[in-house]
């Protein structure tokens, strides 16, 4: 574990919490940096992206012009660290190249983040996305013994283990892999993505007991879901308000959404409208 002995709180006062989040921007469609922005902002927490990678539009789309930012994060960081930055929480998401995530693993060394959440974005109906590869996966799973939270879907959860991808799952290896992503990361798990019988289901790992949040499903899954999810569970982090609790939050909003974009038929690719309902987080 990172050594956390010197904390960087603002608890103790009314500024809000100060988040340092190293994500994709995506300039179209809803995912990343243009979702967790707004959500973590309205939830009453400072953030400071850290720009991974800039693209036209996620990769769901066929054309994508991208920028990769990896040549500049280190002296980004190194801005920061010469201007007497402080941050409460790190929250890391779309990191594409191993060197990104060791300039996440430098942070932590450095600026010794109450809360660290990681997402570990790397692939969904057991494949991996095109710009992951089998190094990147290896050190996530190093980056991962350092989280506070870790929320994978069931994709990721299955290449953070090295457990083959299926299907059809019994409640009881749905168990058996939470319990293999504890062995991996000391802290709080959420493991997303999972349905069953008309409902979407979450495995929650905390402090040794698993429990899940059921919800019921408003339509198909749309594109920046996972994206949704972690940006409430890390600002509410910030805010030291209950995991379950959280999960059950974020759970619940991601269906308002979904309903919402189903209701106004917008396009799968074009992500959630979260906008409106900003104001009940």
């Amino acid at each position: 574990m990172i050594d956390t002995s010197i904390r960087n709180s603002n608890s103790m006062t009314n500024i809000p919490p100060r988040l340092a989040m190293f994500q994709s921007f995506a300039g179209y469609g809803k995912c990343s940096t243009t979702i967790a922005l707004p959500v973590i902002s309205a939830m009453g927490v400072t953030v400071c992206p850290v720009p991974t990678c800039v693209l036209s539009n996620h990769l769901g789309f066929s054309h994508v012009e991208k920028q990769d930012c990896t040549p500049h994060m280190q002296a980004y960081i190194d801005a920061w660290k010469r201007n007497s930055a402080s941050f409460d929480g790190l929250y890391c998401g779309f990191l594409n190249h191993t060197d990104q995530i060791n300039v996440a693993e430098n942070f932590l060394s450095y600026f010794k983040p109450e809360v660290f959440l990681l997402d570990p974005v790397m692939g969904d109906h057991g494949r991996l996305y095109s710009s992951v590869d089998g190094k990147i996966v290896e050190s996530l799973k190093h980056l991962a013994s350092y989280a506070d939270i870790l929320t994978p879907n069931l994709t990721e959860s299955c290449l953070l283990t090295d457990t083959p991808y299926k299907e059809n799952w019994t409640e009881e290896e749905f168990c058996e892999l939470l319990l293999s992503l504890a062995n991996l990361c000391p802290g709080k798990i959420a493991m997303t993505g999972i349905e069953k019988d008309k409902h979407y289901v979450t495995y929650i790992y905390e402090k040794g007991e698993i429990s899940t949040c059921i919800t019921p499903t408003a339509g198909p899954s749309k594109h920046g879901t996972g994206d949704l999810f972690a940006s409430i569970l890390i600002a509410d982090a910030l805010h030291h308000r209950s995991f379950t609790d959280s999960v059950k939050k974020a759970s619940d909003f991601i269906a308002l959404c979904i309903a919402e974009s189903e209701k106004l038929q917008i396009p799968e690719k074009e992500g959630l409208l979260f906008e409106p309902f900003l104001n009940t987080l």
